[in-house]
C-alpha cells in the first residue's frame, strides 16, 4: 500500500516542492508522522510542528511561507484538510477487501430484485419486493424488510435493521446496530392512567450520500403514506435518536447522543453538537449552529443563528448570562454580608 507524491499532487490539485518521486505508505499527524508518512498542516497553532516533524510529505496551504527550513516535501493546496480527506479515501480503497456475491446461509425473497456486483453477507435477510441497487454491500446479520428500496453503492454494515417500506438512497453508509423505521413513541393516555399504543404506519426516506452512525435509531412516520426524511448529504453520528416525522435538511451534521423529538424540522447545513435535545413540533432555520448539551425548545427563523445552553439562548446572550452565573457564589456572599451589616446596625 503506497502512493507516489506526484500522483498525490495530481489527485488534490497541488504543487510539489521537493521530491515528487517519493513514495508514502501511511498517513499520520505532524507529531506522530514518520519518514514514510504523509501529514497535513491546516491550523496556524501547529506551525511549530512543521519544523520538527519527521513526515516525508506535508500538505500545506497555497499561501504558506515557512519561517525556517523544513525537511519534508511540501504539497501546496487550497485546502489541506479536504485534500488530506481525499488521500485518506484512497488509502481506504486500498485497505478494503473487495467483497461480492451471496454468502450462505442467508435469505433473499424470490420477489426481491438485487442488482449486479452486490454483496450479501451470511445470515442477512432480504424481504419481499425489496429492490437493491448495483454494488450495494450488505454485511452479515442484517435485516432488510419488505418493500424496501436501497440505491446503488450503499453500504449497510453488520446488524443493521431496516423496517418495511423504507427508502435508502445511493452512496449511503449505515453503520452497525442502526435501526431505520422503528415505531415512533406514540401512546395515548387513558382515563385509568394507562397508555394505548398509537399505530405507526409511515416509513423513513433517506436520500443520497447520507451517513448514519452506529446504534442510531430513526423512527418511522405516524401516518400511512408519510415519512421521516433525511435529505441529501446528512451526516448522523452514533447513538442519535430521530423521532417520527422529523425532517432534516441537506448537509446537516448531528453529533452523538442528540435527541430530536417528533415532527421537528432542521434546516439545511445545520451543525448540532453532542447531547443536544430538540423539543417536538419546532422548526430550525438553515445553517443554525447548536452547541453541545443545548436544549432547543423554540423555533428559529434567522439562518446562521448560534444557540447554547438549556433552555437555548443566542450565543451572545448565553455568554452574558453565564458571566453572571459564574459570579453567583460571590454575589450570594456579598448579599449575606450586607444583610449582616443591616442587622447589626439596628
Amino acid at each position: 500500500m503506497d502512493l507516489l507524491v506526484r500522483k498525490i499532487a495530481e489527485m488534490v490539485g497541488g504543487e510539489v516542492s521537493g521530491n515528487s518521486d517519493q513514495r508514502i505508505n501511511n498517513v499520520a499527524t505532524l507529531e506522530k508522522a514518520g519518514e514514510n508518512d504523509l501529514s497535513f498542516y491546516a491550523n496556524k497553532k501547529y506551525e511549530a510542528l512543521l519544523y520538527s516533524t519527521a513526515a516525508a510529505v506535508v500538505l500545506v496551504p497555497v499561501d504558506f511561507k515557512p519561517h525556517r527550513p523544513i525537511s519534508s516535501t511540501l504539497i501546496f493546496v487550497k485546502d489541506p484538510y479536504s485534500a488530506f480527506t481525499l488521500i485518506l479515501g484512497e488509502f481506504e480503497k486500498q485497505l478494503q477487501q473487495e467483497v461480492t456475491g451471496i454468502e450462505q446461509p442467508s435469505f433473499q425473497s424470490a420477489t426481491a430484485i438485487i442488482g449486479t456486483g452486490c454483496y450479501l453477507g451470511a445470515f442477512s435477510y432480504v424481504g419481499n419486493n425489496t429492490k437493491i441497487g448495483d454494488d450495494v454491500k450488505i454485511y452479515p446479520q442484517t435485516y432488510i424488510g419488505h418493500n424496501v428500496t436501497i440505491g446503488k453503492n450503499t453500504i449497510v454494515y453488520a446488524g443493521v435493521k431496516i423496517y418495511d417500506g423504507c427508502t435508502i438512497g445511493s452512496g449511503c453508509v449505515i453503520h452497525s446496530g442502526a435501526v431505520v423505521g422503528s415505531d415512533g413513541f406514540g401512546f395515548a393516555p387513558q382515563q385509568d392512567g394507562s397508555y394505548k399504543t398509537i399505530p405507526q404506519l409511515g416509513t423513513v426516506n433517506i436520500e443520497d450520500n447520507v451517513s448514519i452512525g452506529a446504534n442510531t435509531v430513526i423512527d418511522c412516520a405516524t401516518m400511512l403514506g408519510d415519512h421521516t426524511l433525511l435529505k441529501k448529504g446528512v451526516k448522523i453520528d452514533n447513538l442519535v435518536q430521530i423521532a417520527h416525522n422529523v425532517r432534516i435538511g441537506n448537509d446537516t451534521v448531528i453529533a452523538a447522543q442528540t435527541g430530536i423529538a417528533g415532527s421537528t424540522t432542521l434546516g439545511a447545513r445545520c451543525m448540532v453538537g453532542g447531547q443536544a435535545g430538540f423539543e417536538g413540533h419546532i422548526s430550525i432555520a438553515d445553517e443554525t449552529k447548536v452547541g453541545a448539551q443545548t436544549g432547543v425548545l423554540r423555533s428559529t427563523v434567522t439562518p446562521g443563528e448560534k444557540l447554547m445552553g438549556s433552555p437555548a439562548l443566542g450565543l451572545t446572550e448565553y455568554y452574558k448570562a453565564y458571566s453572571v452565573f459564574r459570579k453567583l457564589p460571590d454575589l450570594k456572599k456579598q448579599i449575606e454580608q450586607l444583610e449582616e451589616k443591616i442587622l447589626n446596625s439596628r
